[in-house]
């Protein structure tokens, strides 16, 4: 796909990127968030293995973000390619910028915020790179809208990472459908990174899904079961209510309620593909195992009836 674009110097750039579809991209994106100091700190050896258990189930796509572990888990994981590079061409990196975190790895940030420079996101991509391991990352998104980013300043950053061989395609992640407008009208994206399940429908009926569809950019969701609140004792009415229909479903189609959570996302036609946030390859392997899965389109309203608390309008 080509693309051409005019910045505030009235030069035009032209270059192609690499795009996302549902027959490239892994039926599951693996999160690596939970892999570091923030979860379980795998050992150099476990996340060798977590990795290569990945690739075993044709799962390529991790997602990372330079946060990650306070600053730590892209480090851990591109250690592994220190001794097996023949790994990293067998798998793709997606990676996050633009947050910055009060943190001792960190000491310059003096307040949590966002950061969309040029300047930082040049910084932040060389400061990956070098942690992964790697000479390029495959997909780089911004990872939260930043209230002061300047378009066409991303744009020309987005160029020179594009030029320099660094970064291969580009994406958001929980931007707004008009904040994704305000960056695609000057630079291509592949991709947003939402939070979508069934207790966040928020981009079911806001717009984002719409133009995922519109654009034929592929969603993908992080959090897609909803923080594990629906596995956890509750008395909430609707909660309970999802669950007596999970159960349901469970007995018809021998699922667990998770398999059957990643179905009602992977039903919707704009082709939601779920990061699947744990650090355990077998939860992986259970997640993989309901892909051949379906329910009926009556199916996946009765458990939005179910969420939202009564019928659809």
């Amino acid at each position: 796909m080509n693309y051409l674009f005019t910045f505030t110097n009235a030069t035009y750039i032209s270059f192609n990127i690499m795009t996302l579809s549902k027959e490239n991209i892994s039926p599951f994106i693996v999160g690596t968030m939970r892999l570091g100091s923030w979860g379980s700190n795998l050992s150099p050896k476990a996340y060798e293995a977590f990795i290569e258990g990945c690739l075993e189930l044709g799962l390529k796509d991790f997602d990372h973000a330079d946060i990650y572990g306070d600053y730590t888990t892209e480090a851990d994981f591109g250690n592994v390619f220190k001794n097996r590079s023949n790994l990293r061409q067998q798998l793709r990196i997606t990676t996050k910028c633009g947050i910055k975190l009060i943190s001792t790895n960190r000491p310059d940030h003096k307040v949590k915020s966002y950061d969309l420079s040029k300047e930082h996101i040049l910084s932040s991509v060389d400061i990956s790179l070098q942690n992964l391991h790697t000479d390029y990352i495959d997909v780089l998104l911004l990872h939260r809208p930043d209230y002061l980013l300047d378009p066409s300043e991303i744009a020309e950053a987005f160029v020179q990472l594009k030029k320099e061989g660094k970064v291969n395609a580009f994406g958001v992640s929980n931007f707004t459908p008009s904040q994704f407008d305000l960056l695609q009208n000057v630079t291509p994206l592949i991709t947003n990174q939402i939070e979508v399940s069934l207790l966040q429908r928020n981009a079911f009926e806001d717009g984002t899904l719409d133009q995922c569809q519109k654009l034929n950019v592929i969603p993908t969701a992080w959090s897609p079961l909803g923080g594990g609140q629906l596995f956890q004792d509750s008395k909430d009415a609707k909660i309970i209510a999802i669950r007596k229909v999970l159960n349901m479903l469970s007995e018809k189609y021998n699922l667990a309620a998770d398999q059957l959570l990643y179905t009602w996302l992977r039903k919707h036609p704009a082709g939601i593909v779920p990061v699947l946030g744990t650090s355990k390859l077998e939860r992986i392997q259970k997640a993989c195992k309901a892909l051949e899965a379906d329910i009926t389109k009556e199916e996946w309203y009765m458990l939005w009836e179910a969420a939202i608390g009564g019928e659809v309008a």
